[in-house]
């Protein structure tokens, strides 16, 4: 089990994670792109396992480093200080937030191996991009639980997934290896098992901004490894990015 685990971004992902490891007895220090005093209600309601620093300061601390930011600002990332760490990237392209970025839609590199390409003393896993914040918070549960829920993890490193699976199942969660960061499409936005499968079946009726609003509270529902697995292994590629759902951009937001 880490330590510490580093945070740049707290938004709304990085904010669920930050409490599920609080609750697992993981220290954590966060940040974000406004700096440590924008963070100090957060940091208080935490308690003292939380710190709050500059995103270069939670990288170094960080035994796992959380990059929760949009993926128009990956590039900020404070590559230097997170040389041998392992990055767990949360990102997803969305062109009409992030603009184009012409090797993403051509399909010639997924959005973990522009980040890896960025960070290339760095072990990049993809996790946490496929499920809203509220449900990654209320859908944990200890190990062994019968309706303990399933992410998809990729990443090119077996040591870097081992220790970002020993992550999730302490924050509650089981791990599905979905292969490379070149295999990393399979959960990202428009993909099967990208958000809707967590948050389950929703009212009748609903306009698109409706059901966004419903998802944002909804507790949503069990997706165990097995099903997990069935979506990943269903997923077409088509053109990358896809719409910035209201309330999952966030949780890339620094």
């Amino acid at each position: 089990m880490p330590r510490t685990l580093g945070l740049i971004g707290s938004g709304n992902i990085g904010t669920a994670l930050a409490r599920l490891a609080v609750a697992a007895g993981v220290d954590v220090v966060l940040s974000n792109s406004r700096g440590p005093e924008t963070l100090a209600g957060l940091v208080a309601e935490l308690g003292d396992r939380a710190r709050a620093a500059t995103p270069a300061e939670a990288a170094r601390a960080g035994d796992l480093v959380v990059a929760t930011v949009p993926l128009h600002a990956y590039d900020k990332l404070p590559v230097d200080a997170l040389a041998g760490k392992t990055v767990l990237d949360t990102l997803n392209y969305y062109p009409q937030r992030d603009g184009r970025i012409a090797e993403l839609d051509t399909n010639d590199l997924t959005s973990s191996a522009l980040l890896q390409r960025l960070l290339p003393a760095s072990r990049v896993v993809k996790v946490f991009n496929n499920i809203g914040a509220h449900q990654l918070f209320t859908l944990a549960r200890p190990a062994g639980a019968p309706d303990r829920s399933a992410l998809p993890v990729a990443g090119d490193g077996p040591d870097a997934k081992k220790a970002t699976a020993g992550l999730l199942d302490v924050l509650g969660w089981d791990t599905v290896d979905t292969g490379t960061l070149t295999d990393s499409w399979r959960s990202e936005p428009e993909t099967p098992v990208y958000v809707k499968p967590y948050a389950g079946e929703s009212p009748a009726g609903l306009s698109p901004a409706d059901w966004f609003r419903w998802a944002l509270e909804t507790p949503g529902v069990t997706v165990p490894a097995a099903r997990v697995r069935e979506l990943v292994d269903a997923a077409v590629r088509g053109p990358a990015g896809g719409v910035v759902p209201a309330g999952f951009d966030s949780p890339e937001k620094a």
